[in-house]
């Protein structure tokens, strides 16, 4: 094993880093319809996904294998293309972070590499039978399949929950199962996308000849990538679990457990394949299947549509700044310093302004836009308080009196005689 060069540890932490951004910004793909329900309060929640993802990432190596030997030619790749990859993938994870689109770090990461890689070595390099097999289609298939099985669920659990839904004793039974289900995708979070830092690191160390080819991932290595998607987690990714708890639906106990349960099952089932499934193509169409199932429910297709549209350009986004920052460094060292400052100047920007509107465990359920105090006074009233409203009653002690007043007591009828006895 050849010691680490300079530009190895730099990739190394800008791997690091992305695991960390994946961590806060995937947390709403595990906690959000948790937190939106009320099963669990927030820092609680997260505090939970943390742990579980830390765990999730021993569980498995996989999908680490699936990036470090599978996706593209070793043989062809540099450290620097590895750096030009991830730095296409934090930009992109950052920048949806910021607009609260809940996007996939997993394709973000694959545009990144697969953009860097072209620049380098040509198409040749990239693997496109595996790129087809085991990233597009399960990209496809993920939402499909997770909206589905969410969709029976919630159907299957309102009909065998029909007579005691009502009770609040049915109510707290959905939300420990919601709790459980919400651990299981956080659990599974950890051993899909935990994996995919320990890839990249992998791959990096055998371009840079610190380990050989077709090595498994260091215990360093997982260690390192699993606790730091552990602190992304605990920081809590807020403006996304705002995107996923309250803005593609309003769910009730019963669709949150069975959102998280069809959502983690997917995980784990591609997880055990080799899959490199993005958990936020599956928990998003595990909520709207969700928001499908329940009689009445409805999903917000505007913010779907956005959600969509991110969905396509991650890809070839990230690939496209891939390739630039791959272009860049290949004029040497202070090309590849070039680029550090760029991405170091742009992260620092996002999140200056992201300070702007400050989204976090207090006001993540509140409506976008609008403040705790405020969301209530600016809901319209509904036509019959309207017309409540618009009738005043009399002040006390007026009309009352002045009626009374004008009413003759029995006694003064009985003693005086009326007019025609006259």
């Amino acid at each position: 094993m050849e010691s680490f060069s300079l530009i190895l540890a730099i990739v190394v932490v800008t791997a690091l880093a992305f695991d960390f951004t994946n961590g806060f910004h995937d947390t709403a793909n595990a906690m959000a319809t948790t937190i939106s329900t009320g099963a669990l309060k927030p820092k609680v929640a997260v505090a939970m996904s943390a742990v579980l993802n830390l765990v999730g990432a021993f569980l498995s190596v996989e999908v680490a294998n699936t990036i470090s030997k599978g996706l593209v030619d070793e043989s062809g790749i540099r450290p620097e293309v590895i750096f030009a990859a991830l730095v296409g993938a934090i930009l992109w994870n950052l920048l949806t972070w910021l607009v609260g689109l809940p996007s996939s770090s997993s394709h973000a990461l694959m545009g990144g590499l697969i953009g860097a890689t072209i620049a380098s070595a040509g198409t040749g390099a990239v693997h496109g039978d595996v790129l087809v097999t085991k990233v597009l289609i399960p990209a496809i298939a993920a939402p499909l399949v997770a909206g589905m099985a969410a969709m029976l669920a919630t159907r299957l659990s309102y009909k065998l929950g029909a007579k005691r839904a009502e009770g609040k004793a049915a109510e707290k039974g959905f939300r420990v199962g919601q709790i459980a289900s919400a651990g299981l995708v956080s659990l599974a979070h950890g051993t899909n996308d935990a994996q995919k830092t320990m890839g990249i690191i992998t791959l990096a160390l055998v371009a840079g000849g610190a380990v050989s080819p077709d090595s498994d991932p260091p215990v360093w290595v997982i260690l390192s990538a699993g606790l730091a998607i552990a602190l992304g987690t605990y920081l809590g990714g807020w403006r996304i679990i705002r995107t996923m708890g309250k803005g593609l639906t309003d769910l009730q106990p019963q669709q949150g457990f069975a959102a998280q349960t069809s959502a983690a099952t997917v995980i784990l089932a591609s997880s055990h394949l080799g899959f490199s499934l993005s958990t936020t193509h599956s928990v998003s169409g595990s909520v709207m299947g969700a928001g499908l199932g329940r009689k009445g429910g409805v999903v917000r297709w505007s913010t779907a549509t956005r959600m969509f549209v991110a969905w396509g350009l991650t890809l070839p986004a990230a690939a496209l700044v891939g390739a630039l920052a791959e272009y860049v460094t290949g004029f040497g060292d202070w090309g590849t310093a070039l680029v550090a400052v760029f991405l170091i100047a742009s992260s620092t920007a996002i999140w200056v302004v992201s300070r702007r509107e400050v989204i976090d465990h207090t006001n993540v359920n509140h409506v976008e836009g609008e403040s705790p105090a405020s969301a209530e006074a600016a809901e319209p009233a509904g036509v019959i308080t309207t017309a409540i409203a618009a009738v005043t009653p009399p002040p006390v002690g007026t009309v009352t009196d002045s009626l009374t007043a004008t009413i003759p007591s029995p006694a003064e009828v009985t003693a005086k005689p009326s007019a025609t006895a006259l």
